[in-house]
């Protein structure tokens, strides 16, 4: 995980959106992300709803680290950088480029990938593959 080398604590935010269908829930999201860091002593996991300012702001947090993949996430990750910059004026955002071996994947693309019984092998840790397949399975 490299933005936990780049700081004394990062916290992983997960966001409870009650507007969106997610595929987990934020439990099993919040469990995935514990297993997937668990070496890694300065990171927790954490959910919110609401602004992540706010939820910033209650962590004590002073920089917001946001990933992007293609010149297309720039776009929207830019203007919600400019919009929580305007609403916190003493968080940043910082933007991390995706591994080069990850610029084409999407949450959506794997998905419909594993759905369909295509190789994810190289897309995703082993723990989560399982447990993808496991809710894949169950859903049927």
């Amino acid at each position: 995980m490299r933005s936990s080398k780049l700081f004394d604590r990062l916290v992983v935010a997960v966001l409870y959106n009650s507007a969106k269908k997610a595929f987990f829930t934020v439990e099993e999201r919040i469990s995935q992300l514990e297993e997937l860091t668990r070496g890694y002593d300065n990171v927790s996991v954490a959910s919110f709803s609401g602004l992540l300012v706010d939820f910033a702001r209650q962590a004590d947090a002073r920089i917001i680290v946001r990933g992007l993949r293609a010149v297309t996430d720039f776009a929207n990750e830019f203007q919600l950088a400019l919009l929580n910059k305007n609403m916190a004026e003493e968080i940043e955002t910082v933007f991390v480029a995706a591994n080069t071996q990850h610029l084409y994947l999407s949450s959506s693309i794997v998905k419909e990938i594993a759905m369909y019984g295509g190789n994810i092998d190289n897309m995703v840790p082993e723990s989560i593959k399982r447990e993808l397949e496991k809710k894949i399975s169950e859903n049927r």
